[in-house]
């Protein structure tokens, strides 16, 4: 198993976990703490501090998906750094010559309706 195969692996567990944590929250403050006992501010049982962790944990996983995310772009095969632009190559900057087109090649006169009328 490749270290990129690793990093898509974590980073998929870390977004799942991401997404359970923000929608166990409810953004009025109602979620996972408020089925405890209301939204009061005398918890019964320490339930205020479900709030505050969840919280801390949709921070927490966030700066790891990020830092992950990051970190997998080192992974990536065949990102080494060692491939080169072919524009910026001096090898490739020399351009070769076009055939050029020598008025020898083309008709030397058209017998044109415009060109009859004049002779």
């Amino acid at each position: 198993m490749s270290t990129f195969s690793i990093f898509l692996i974590l980073i998929v567990i870390v977004a799942f976990l991401l997404v359970v944590v923000i929608m166990v929250q409810n953004p009025k403050g109602g979620g996972l703490s408020s089925s405890f006992g209301g939204g009061g501010t005398q918890q019964l049982g320490g339930v205020k501090k479900t709030s505050d962790f969840l919280d801390k944990s949709t921070w927490t996983l966030a700066t790891i998906l990020i830092a992950l995310i990051l970190l997998s772009n080192v992974a990536i095969p065949g990102s080494g750094g060692t491939s080169e632009s072919k524009a910026l190559d001096e090898d490739s900057t020399t351009t070769q010559p076009l055939p050029a087109t020598t008025p020898a090649d083309e008709p030397a006169e058209l017998n044109t309706p415009a060109n009859d009328s004049a002779q």
